[in-house]
Parts: C-alpha cells; structure tokens; sequence
C-alpha cells in the first residue's frame, strides 16, 4: 500500500503526465541576468552564488548537448530506462536573443531521451514572443516554467536587489498559466526582515495566483556574496531558523497554501564548503522526511487553513 503524503508532492505531477520515470538534468547555457549586466542593477540578488545551486556535472564552457550527455550518464548508470527533461537552471535562461534562446532549447530537446522542457527565469524578463513560442511548444512537448519570486514584499525584493516586484511576478505568472503552460514559483523563506506573519502571508498570497508547482527554500547564507558581508557586518538583522523551527514554519506554510499546488520541495541544499548558515548537517530528504513526520503529528495536510 503506498503512503499518501499529507502535501501534493511533485513526483504525483510527473506521474499525472508521465508513464515512465523522468530526471531533471540541470544546464548551465552561459546566460547572465539583468540586475548583473547593468541593464537593470549590478552585483546580483545579494543572495546569489550560482556555484551553490549548479550540479558538478553541468560546466557553462561546455555545449547543451555535452551536458546533457554528461546528466545522462550520471543517472542512467541507475535507472537504464528513465527519460529525462532538460532544466535551464543557472542565471536568467530567457535572457537573450529569441535566436539565441530558441536554438538553445531545441538542441536540449533534439537529445535522445529528453521528453521536455523546464526554463527557470526571472518574471521581469518573458517577452511575449518567447511566451508564444513556448505556447506553441508546449502544445507539443512538456514545458515548465519557473519563476523566481523570493518574496511577495517590495521592500524585501528592493533589500536583496531583485530589480523587479510581486507585481512583476504575477503579471508573469497569469500571462503563462493563461498560455497553458504549468508554471511553478521559487520563495526564499526567511529573508533579512521579515517576520513570521510575513512568511505565512506569502503562502496567502501565492495562493492567490494561477500557480502549478512551488520550490520553497530556507535562507542560506552562501560565502562569496554580498549577503554573507551583511551576515558578517549586521548579524541581527537576520534570523536564522534553527532545524525544528524551520519543520515547523514548512508546516504552518503549507496550511494555508492552496492545496491543488505541488510542492517541489521545502529546502535547498549548498555545497558545504560554501554555505555559512544554517548548516543543519541533513540531505534534502531527510529535512522532508522530518517536515513529513511533523505533518503527521500535528494532524494537518497542506491547505487546511486555506484560504
């Protein structure tokens, strides 16, 4: 008998739309982002080191398709049969020319075994005709995009340098969910200033918009940013939750989000090496399990409090 989690997991999505099973492998194609380039801003959101979240396998100087080819040995050695969907990860994959953008996605999709698309972007930088194209593609193939919206306040999204607002973030969101395409959110928990309430009303608030998927992720204070020299210089400014506060806030998150959305995930995990704060010492597995665990104490599932 299978144990039915007490959130909508995003292995239950895949399945929906998927008969076999499917692996995200992570490419790095070279791409910068607005608020480092100084179209918009210069240095990055202050959290950012994209050596914390880019796999060992994905390397920028090489090709789509050596990455690709890279990802799929590493997982194929396991499961021989599996399929696999090639996820622009790193920096701002819808920043640059359509050209550009479109050659590189369908060098990703030409791959043997490569059964779809997952772009993770900024909400500020979709232009219409890159929404069409995927409108159009995703009539044909899977795609996902991902949003990165950190926070549902403007003046946290001001504070980490962001170059773009909540509203920005909707607008993006309502405009691709209404071509048809799942669309899914990033949210950074526990942002410099601000509070409980704060944190939970993200949940209201992205409950709000025609979202598919989320990834929650715990703030993490990775060495080499402009974050860790806040951390360093203004410590008390931030809170850094210590591992059962952060089960519990994953739980009192997900009870007032909309229940139809699956969670990606709760956390994210840095490299060691690189991360300052909060090392819990757990894989992203066992932080779930813990947050699994502590749903099941309390007697609650995912949007019980929701709306």
């Amino acid at each position: 008998m299978n144990f039915i989690k007490p959130y909508r997991d995003f292995s239950l999505f895949l399945a929906a739309r998927f008969p076999y099973k499917v692996q995200k492998i992570s490419v790095n194609a070279g791409f910068t982002c607005p608020n480092r380039d100084g179209s918009k801003g210069r240095g990055g959101c202050t959290y950012c080191n994209n050596r914390s979240f880019s796999p060992g396998y994905g390397k920028p100087q090489k090709t789509v398709s050596e990455q690709m080819a890279d990802g799929l040995r590493f997982f194929s050695r396991k499961y021989p049969e599996m399929k696999y969907l090639a996820y622009f990860q790193s920096y701002t994959n819808t920043y640059e020319t359509l050209d550009v953008l479109i050659a590189k996605y369908e060098e990703a999709l030409a791959f043997p075994g490569v059964v779809g698309l997952v772009v993770s972007t900024r909400p500020d930088c979709m232009p219409d005709a890159l929404l069409d194209y995927f409108e159009k593609l995703s009539k044909k193939t899977f795609v996902l995009i991902e949003y990165g919206v950190e926070s549902t306040l403007n003046k946290t999204l001001e504070r980490i340098n962001r170059q773009h607002t909540f509203e920005d973030s909707s607008e993006a969101i309502i405009k691709t969910a209404a071509c048809g395409i799942p669309v899914g959110a990033h949210v950074i928990l526990g942002l410099p200033g601000e509070t409980y309430d704060d944190l939970l009303n993200h949940a209201a608030e992205l409950s709000k918009l025609p979202l598919t998927t989320l990834k929650l992720h715990q703030l993490q204070i990775i060495r080499g940013t402009a974050m860790a020299k806040e951390f360093e210089l203004l410590s008390e400014s931030f809170y850094i939750f210590e591992l059962n506060e952060y089960v519990d806030l994953c739980v009192d998150f997900a009870e007032r989000l909309n229940p139809d959305f699956f969670i990606e995930r709760f956390a994210s995990q840095s490299p060691k090496e690189l991360l300052v704060a909060p090392d819990w010492g757990l894989k992203n597995y066992e932080l779930t399990e813990k947050i699994i665990k502590r749903f099941i104490e309390r007697n609650t599932v995912q949007g019980r409090l929701w709306p």
